[in-house]
C-alpha cells in the first residue's frame, strides 16, 4: 500500500493499516485452518467443539453468538458433527422450544486430544511476536473491535 500515497496522510495510513491487518488475518487463518484440517474437521465444526468444550452445553443461538455467526449454516454444521458422533442434541427441560448441544464422550475425548495441539500450533505461529508484542497487539485489536461496535 506504500505506493498509493495519494489520498492524504490520514486516509493513506488507515488504508495501509487495514491492508496489513487483512493480510495478517488471511495468513494466520490459513495456518489455523491447516491445523484444524489435520484433525479431520472443518473450521466451523472445530469451532463448535471448541466452544462447547470450553463452556459446556449451549443452545444453538448461544453457539452462534459465541462464534459470531448467524444460524443459517449452523444446522448443517451440527448435523454433520452429530453424524460423526461428536455432539448430541438434548431437549431443554426449561423451554420445550430450546435444544442444548453437548459433546458426547467421543466429542469430549476429541476436544481433550486436539485442542491443546491446535493451541500449540497457534502459539508457534504467534511466536514471531514476543510476549509483550502479543499483549500489545491483543489490546489494540480489542480496542479496535470494541470501538467499531459502539
Amino acid at each position: 500500500m506504500n505506493s498509493t500515497k495519494r489520498y492524504g496522510k490520514k486516509l493513506d495510513l488507515a488504508l495501509s493499516t487495514w491492508v496489513k491487518l487483512a493480510r495478517a488475518y488471511s495468513s494466520f487463518e490459513k495456518k489455523s485452518t491447516e491445523s484444524i484440517k489435520a484433525f479431520g474437521l472443518t473450521q466451523p465444526q472445530f469451532a463448535v467443539i471448541e466452544v462447547i468444550g470450553h463452556l459446556g452445553p449451549l443452545k444453538v443461538g448461544e453457539i452462534c453468538e459465541k462464534m459470531l455467526v448467524t444460524g443459517g449454516n449452523m444446522t448443517l454444521v451440527l448435523d454433520n458433527i452429530e453424524k460423526l458422533g461428536l455432539v448430541e442434541r438434548i431437549p431443554s427441560k426449561e423451554d420445550r422450544r430450546a435444544i442444548h448441544i453437548q459433546l458426547t464422550a467421543e466429542g469430549k475425548k476429541l476436544f481433550d486430544d486436539v485442542f491443546i495441539k491446535h493451541a500449540e500450533k497457534i502459539s508457534m505461529h504467534m511466536s514471531v511476536l514476543n510476549a509483550s508484542e502479543q499483549k500489545t497487539l491483543g489490546d489494540l485489536l480489542k480496542k479496535l473491535g470494541t470501538g467499531l461496535n459502539k
